[in-house]
């Protein structure tokens, strides 16, 4: 690994150079998502990746039931009326992205060294275009080298088989990854002999994992895309569709033209919350589109769960002024538990605190209990807004309370919707990569394949990122993502992975974490969603679950971009026939070669697919069987569970704030598609902090001024340098600033109760003056 500070400092460097100054301009934030500019960003994008004819072409294919899924977000598909256009402005430039005609070479990497590649910016490394070889790192050497795939899988096996115990080698997976590949890399991870198996989801929705398997005993959502049409209430918590859903906003608002009324709570107001213009109907652009949010609660960062029982303690005066009025006595009595001590809890609240601590009056929040009280038909939506905090799993347990007052569970139009991000994030859960997957899947996949898989829970990411900080873990195996990038302590975490002696990163495109790096690193070029899949038994389509249960098929049709590019299910059957060799009874080439063998062998393991290979050939696949959506909840009382969580107080002394990260809308996840931040009227710049105009002026700065960011937790600083001061619509000591420039101020060690998740969005900071830039 290279010294250069700039590995580390991941991407602090601007686009222009490691000098250049960064040049953000500054616009009025939009109140419409969608519409004309969309339309052009889109083409702009196509244009300058893909070229538009053959952009266009692919595009037709997505989300289409003989194409291939968006490899942007889990959103779902329309199953009975999906147009010839099924993908958003975000889908486009994701497929522009993994379908680009640029292409990085063996010559490339001559031409670049590591250091020189680490002085780039996140933005321009993505901007090379994809992988095409596979690539070596060896110990002590500048440049990576070209290697074949044999010797790759023989430096894994050897790397691996030398170790003193197999949980010493960590195996992240990135939500992109499909059933098939998923599966067969858990079962490679467990015969080896260990479960650890952090995924992307340990830094996003797994405390709405956590939270919902307590009270409602399933980890996932409980409502279909047609329930949404039903609702006649929608919260949207913690959520901006508009950036990282924007074909959800196509769902608002077939559901506000049925009457639906929907409600938005978040730090921040989002254009895609205001109004949208759906770039498919031109008379609805002429006419401004269609408003969206009825009510707007502008809570302040994690003030989530003082709304939340203001809103309760409001239902609960006015169902005891008038018992059975409000409240669904007979669904509390028959299916929950817990009610006695949960009202209890909610009348000793003061208003004082909630008023205080949510940020938001009492008058709105008796609007949005009315709002909640005259709702028949209600759903609750949450991303990662909630997730990453210290209460992460109380601010969804409270939701789970909202919904469960009214028996908002388990009946159409009505329950609980966390929207996921990566686009097989939830499948790749439901296929076993977990580091604490419960024995019931472990003896399945044991008698399956005639193993005794590894008991002893394994390590998830930030665990992960701590064992090898420690030395406690050499080898390091990515399929997919960009895990520096993605993870929280920036600084911390480059340092861990330099530690390992070997790392693996398997990609379609170039990122960060293929620059900071173990003793000897390898980088294996795998085929996108977007590309043929053609194996020895003939052409192959994967599976992938979306955020609502529903598995369906995938299938690529493009030439793939370079003839050395293999599939991830051939790549793990690689790795794992060189490192097991004749331990394993598996026939990995077999596998490999026809994945209808590996979808036989998870419908004998996994509940829920059975006769998998017939039914995901049907038009729209299959949905996954979910006991809360039949009112039977696999909880410790076998109901469905009330609970009680404190109101969390913010104590900021006069010059603190509470920063959240967000993205951009020309990112998904740590692909940075372009410098721009459309809707929030943020132009050619990345590092802002967004704050309150007062704020501004009373800490004694001026806007668009150059700050550095001081990070402060249990007596630690961490800094993040020249940000620029951007006034904008947030609530007083509130700060707001790009995911992941600003990952380098989450500690490592601020993690929510019970998930385990990074506090990305209560990080506590203080601002000071940049020093001057020489030149």
């Amino acid at each position: 690994m290279s010294d250069n500070p700039n590995i580390i400092n991941h991407g602090d460097v601007q686009p222009e150079g490691p000098s250049a100054e960064p040049t953000a301009g500054l616009s009025a934030p939009k109140t419409a998502a969608g519409g004309v500019p969309a339309l052009m960003s889109s083409l702009r994008h196509l244009h300058e990746e893909t070229g538009v004819v053959r952009g266009a072409r692919t595009l037709l294919r997505m989300n289409q039931t003989d194409g291939f899924d968006c490899p942007g977000c889990a959103w779902p598909d329309p199953e009975n009326k999906r147009s010839h256009a099924e993908f958003c402005e975000n889908g486009v430039k994701a497929v522009a992205e993994e379908a680009t005609t640029k292409r990085i070479t063996r010559e490339f990497f001559q031409k670049w060294s590591v250091t020189d590649l680490s002085e780039q910016t996140d933005h321009w490394l993505g901007k090379q275009g994809r992988l095409t070889h596979p690539m070596v790192l060896r110990p002590g050497a500048t440049h990576y080298e070209p290697i074949s795939w044999d010797d790759a899988f023989q430096i894994i096996a050897s790397e691996l088989n030398t170790l003193a115990s197999p949980d010493e080698a960590l195996f992240y997976t990135s939500g992109r990854t499909s059933n098939e590949a998923a599966f067969l890399y858990q079962l490679f991870v467990r015969q080896f002999g260990t479960n650890n198996l952090p995924d992307c989801s340990n830094m996003c929705h797994e405390s709405s994992g956590a939270a919902l398997n307590e009270t409602l005993g399933v980890g996932k959502g409980t409502v279909t895309l047609e329930d949404l049409e039903m609702a006649d209430t929608i919260f949207v918590i913690g959520q901006n569709p508009g950036t990282n859903h924007p074909r959800m906003l196509s769902s608002l608002q077939h559901a506000v033209r049925n009457g639906c009324t929907v409600v938005s709570v978040n730090p921040l107001p989002e254009a895609g919350l205001i109004r949208f213009q759906h770039p498919q109907e031109p008379v609805g652009m002429l006419a401004g589109g269609t408003p969206l949010s009825k009510l707007f609660l502008q809570v302040q960062i994690n003030g989530d769960v003082a709304l939340l029982k203001g809103i309760l303690k409001e239902m609960l005066e006015a169902e005891e002024r008038s018992p059975g009025s409000v409240f669904d006595l007979e669904f509390i009595a028959a299916h929950t538990s817990g009610y006695d001590e949960f009202a209890a809890d909610i009348r000793l609240e003061s208003w004082e605190t909630i008023v205080e601590q949510s940020g938001v009056g009492r008058d709105q929040i008796r609007e949005a209990a009315e709002i909640a009280m005259r709702a028949e038909r209600m759903i609750c939506c949450w991303a990662m807004g909630l997730t990453q905090h210290k209460n992460a799993v109380a601010n969804i347990q409270e939701i789970v309370n909202l919904l469960l007052l009214r028996g908002q569970i388990g009946k159409p139009g009505a329950g609980a919707c966390p929207v996921r991000g990566h686009s097989n994030v939830q499948g790749d859960r439901t296929m076993g990569i977990w580091e604490k997957m419960p024995d019931r899947f472990l003896d399945a996949l044991g008698r399956e394949f005639d193993f005794e898989p590894p008991r002893r829970h394994g390590l998830d990411a930030v665990e992960s990122i701590k064992a090898m900080h420690a030395g406690k873990a050499r080898v390091f195996i990515g399929m997919g993502g960009n895990f520096l990038s993605a993870t929280p302590d920036t600084i911390y975490t480059a340092t861990a992975l330099s530690q390992c002696d070997l790392t693996v990163q398997i990609s379609t495109k170039l990122n960060r974490s293929h620059l900071v790096t173990g003793r000897t690193a390898l980088i294996l070029p795998c085929l996108g969603r977007t590309e043929a899949d053609i194996q020895a038994s003939g052409p192959q389509f994967v599976t992938v679950e979306d955020s609502m249960s529903v598995v369906h098929r995938s299938r690529g049709a493009l030439a793939p971009a370079s003839e050395h590019l293999r599939s991830e299910p051939a790549i793990v059957a690689g790795m794992a026939s060189a490192t097991l060799g004749a331990r394993s009874k598996v026939q990995w080439d077999q596998l490999a070669s026809n994945y209808d063998l590996i979808r036989d062998h998870v419908s004998h393991v996994i509940p829920g697919f059975h006769d998998y290979n017939e039914r995901v050939r049907e038009t729209n696949g299959f949905r996954l069987p979910n006991s809360a959506r039949e009112r039977s909840f696999v909880t410790a009382t076998q109901k469905a569970r009330f609970t009680v969580h404190p109101i969390p107080e913010t104590k900021l002394a006069p010059d603190e704030l509470l920063m959240m990260t967000i993205r951009s809308h020309d990112q998904y996840n740590t692909t940075i598609y372009g410098l721009d931040d459309r809707y929030r009227g943020i132009h050619n710049g990345r590092r802002v902090v967004l704050l309150n105009a007062h704020d501004i002026e009373e800490l004694g700065f001026q806007p668009q001024e150059w700050v550095d960011l001081i990070g402060h937790f249990q007596g630690e600083e961490r800094v993040a340098e020249r940000f620029l001061i951007v006034p904008y619509d947030i609530p007083r000591r509130c700060a707001a600033t790009y995911f992941p420039e600003a990952n380098v101020l989450v500690p490592i060690n601020s993690v929510a109760d019970k998930s385990n998740t990074p506090t990305s969005k209560s990080v506590l900071i203080t601002l000071r003056r940049s020093a001057e830039r020489e030149g």
